[in-house]
């Protein structure tokens, strides 16, 4: 028993040095001495007196040489040190085509980067006690269903902010971009399948707002205010909000923009209110460096603080968030709104990206160990200059030079991201196609009980499909016998994408009994049947 009870304590010291060096405590500086930390903080690199500040000083000609080479029009960069702003600056036009310039004050979109800020709210109600981690969703709102009672009772604040409800990966966004409002999208998590709870990882916007939902519940405010109240306005931070009203009147804000044959151009706006816990963020760089400088201080602080201990769920891994395709790579590992995980220098990374399709590409890195933390924002479709940026910075920050060329690296990844989709895509419709184009026996009603009601209709110029509670038109066009596409254009939908309706039975002139929508079909809930 003795042995057992000395392994035991071996054991809990292990785990506490674990976390210790997942949270930084106590930062090390750079150049302190490899045997005074505890083993697991140890680094592969030691990073010699003043490599940091020289890479502080060459960010800028990081973020131009991308810019440069991707084409972007605008970025903007935030470097925070010991929790203080040491620099941030702006690059390029905030529109193309208008004269006015990106400063550290440019407003941009921060997309999913507000999954991490949302998470440093719940943990201030943590640390007061209003709720856990662990409180189920429906201890709040009593009126959130999820397919399987069991998971419905039991799924907490955290499962959500994990992503290991078993939602399918971005359930409810297909809602959304129809016009479904955020308790509308909510209500309809009912009606999708889930995979297993708690042990398989699926990136979900509405899981994680839900569990927003809730923990404003719990508070007895919205969403928004609670996030103006907990966080922004103690943090000074004047120019951040959860509504997208609040980013649309700032004058010195950031058009989103997409690639076009003629370049880059703002043919779109992302309205992310629906799902603004995880995506509805806005703000300048140099206030997203305050809410960095914020983590960063409250990661190395003292253990016993109870917002240190809130927080610290946040940034531990809760799950493995990417398959690992070879035995040499390092784990996807995400804890509640944030992805952490172990670099290539050996030190623990803290990061979250964001991207709307429409026109924003974001991200950050933090290192604890070394207090440093650099965030980048862009006003374009993602493309991973965002992630280049950063990743090239931490390089200089701990081996002194680059390590790759990451802007193509990740410009590879991010690509399939605007390539469009749908089965049709790239093809052209046979010269002699069967069956009428013009078909009455199309029209009417049909209905599923996730999308609700869709509605063929003669527009007076041919067949069209309204769908969603505005509703949401798009023209169908003929393709061939009983199968007509139309071309959907949404955060989900890049430029370019095609969708096949097709209707049943396929007999010509049969009066339709069903019809499957293509781009509505990606969780198998497609299929709408005539009423």
């Amino acid at each position: 028993m003795r042995d057992q009870d000395r392994g035991l304590r071996v054991m809990r010291l292990i785990s506490q040095l674990g976390l210790a060096a997942l949270i930084g405590v106590a930062c090390a500086p750079a150049t302190r001495a490899a045997d005074d930390l505890p083993p697991p903080m140890q680094p592969g690199t030691v990073i010699p007196e003043g490599q940091i500040d020289a890479a502080i000083a060459a960010v800028d000609d990081v973020a131009e040489d991308v810019m440069q080479r991707s084409g972007i029009p605008g970025m903007a960069l935030v470097v925070v040190r010991d929790g203080k702003i040491v620099h941030a600056k702006g690059f390029g036009v905030r529109k193309v085509g208008e004269p006015a310039t990106v400063d550290a004050d440019t407003v941009f979109q921060l997309a999913s980067l507000s999954k991490s800020i949302s998470a440093t709210i719940v943990a201030h109600k943590v640390a007061d006690g209003t709720v856990a981690w662990t409180t189920p969703l429906v201890e709040h709102l009593p009126w959130f269903e999820l397919s399987d009672p069991y998971v419905t009772d039991h799924v907490t604040v955290g499962d959500m902010f994990a992503h290991r409800s078993g939602l399918p990966g971005h359930a409810g966004d297909d809602l959304e971009d129809i016009g479904f409002d955020r308790r509308e999208v909510l209500e309809r998590l009912r009606f999708l399948p889930l995979a297993s709870f708690r042990d398989t990882y699926a990136y979900t916007n509405f899981g994680l707002t839900a569990a927003a939902e809730a923990v404003a519940t719990a508070a007895g405010a919205d969403w928004e205010s609670l996030a103006d109240e907990t966080l922004f306005e103690p943090l000074g931070m004047e120019t951040a909000s959860f509504r997208f009203a609040d980013f649309e009147s700032r004058e010195n804000r950031a058009a989103g923009h997409v690639e076009t044959e003629n370049g880059y151009a703002a043919k779109f706006v992302r309205h992310p209110d629906a799902q603004a816990p995880a995506g509805g963020v806005s703000a300048s760089v140099t206030d997203l460096g305050k809410w960095l400088g914020m983590v960063m201080d409250t990661a190395s602080g003292p253990g016993d603080d109870a917002y240190f201990q809130a927080l610290l769920p946040a940034i531990q891994a809760q799950v493995v968030s990417g398959t690992i395709p070879f035995p040499a790579a390092r784990p996807g590992l995400y804890g509640f709104g944030f992805g952490t995980g172990v670099d290539a220098s050996g030190r623990v990374s803290i990061s979250h990206s964001g991207a709307f399709a429409l026109g924003t590409g974001t991200n950050f890195i933090m290192l604890p160990l070394e207090n440093v933390a650099i965030g980048v924002v862009t006003n374009a479709a993602p493309i991973g200059a965002a992630e280049s940026v950063a990743h090239t910075f931490m390089d200089l920050v701990e081996f002194g030079e680059a390590q790759r060329d990451w802007y193509p690296a990740y410009a590879g990844r991010f690509s399939v991201l605007s390539d469009p989709v749908g089965e049709l895509v790239d093809q052209s419709p046979p010269a002699d196609p069967s069956g009428p184009g013009m078909d009455d026996s199309l029209l009417g009603t049909y209905a599923n009980d996730y999308f609700g009601a869709l509605e063929i209709a003669d527009s007076g110029e041919g067949l069209e499909v309204r769908v969603g509670p505005g509703p949401t038109v798009y023209a169908l066009s003929h393709w061939d016998g009983r199968v007509y596409v139309l071309e959907p254009r949404d955060e989900n939908n890049p430029e370019g994408s095609t969708s096949k309706l097709t209707f049943a039975p396929s007999a010509p002139r049969a009066r339709a009994t069903s019809v499957t929508v293509e781009f509505l079909d990606g969780a198998g809930m497609g299929t709408f049947t005539r009423e």
